[in-house]
């Protein structure tokens, strides 16, 4: 069957059209990891110090009851940076939208336990996306330069957000997660960091601001 000028058309179109959101998505990656390229370090000796340490909130334990291993990795990451004098503070940016759920005071806790004093944490309950958590970071914890703590990849889309909100960032990698559940999230990464540009495009803001908190 020979296909019309116009049939041919409608099918370019057609598939232009179905490519378009794998490309962005490509794209977005490619920027992002790209934009991170010696911005990010797993060694503790290689990285630079820093007055605060940002650490990126996530759940303490699986609805399955075992502990989340992104969470325990984070803590050990903070853990590595402070006892070795690459932070002086914790910033501890996170979701507590409701009483029961407290991504802050659950970081808090597990750092206190683990050698860290207090009067070195700082909590932000109000972290409730990557884009909140850096832009705050900036507004309301006055930092001008910052070491984010988090897994790689969620490094590199941190320090892009921070960058283009005027908050100079490094990230300290966190031990990464393997397995299903840790293919499940890097999945999810591609589509959180196409919705990176969008944020970006449209000037997104946190959902709260508020009075300016001063660090050490």
């Amino acid at each position: 069957m020979k296909l019309t000028k116009k049939t041919k058309k409608f099918l370019i179109y057609a598939c232009c059209i179905g490519c378009s959101p794998f490309v962005l998505i490509a794209i977005s990656n490619f920027a992002i990891e790209q934009n991170a390229k010696t911005k990010t370090f797993s060694e503790i000796s290689q990285i630079e110090k820093n007055k605060v340490g940002l650490v990126l909130g996530t759940i303490k334990t699986l609805a399955n009851g075992r502990v989340n291993l992104y969470f325990k990795y984070r803590i050990d990451a903070v853990v590595e940076l402070y006892k070795n004098d690459k932070i002086e503070f914790v910033l501890i940016s996170g979701d507590n939208s409701t009483e029961d759920y407290d991504e802050p005071t659950d970081f808090k806790e597990e750092l206190i336990k683990r050698g860290i004093p207090e009067k070195s944490i700082f909590l932000d309950y109000a972290g409730f996306r990557t884009l909140d958590s850096v832009v705050r970071a900036n507004k309301i914890f006055e930092q001008e330069s910052i070491t984010i703590i988090s897994q790689q990849f969620h490094n590199e889309r941190a320090i892009y957000l921070a960058e283009k909100n005027g908050l100079k960032a490094i990230g300290f990698n966190a031990k990464d997660v393997s397995g299903k559940y840790g293919i499940k999230v890097q999945l999810r990464e591609y589509l959180a960091r196409t919705k990176v540009f969008i944020d970006v495009l449209f000037n997104v803001q946190p959902k709260f601001l508020g009075e300016k908190v001063s660090i050490g």
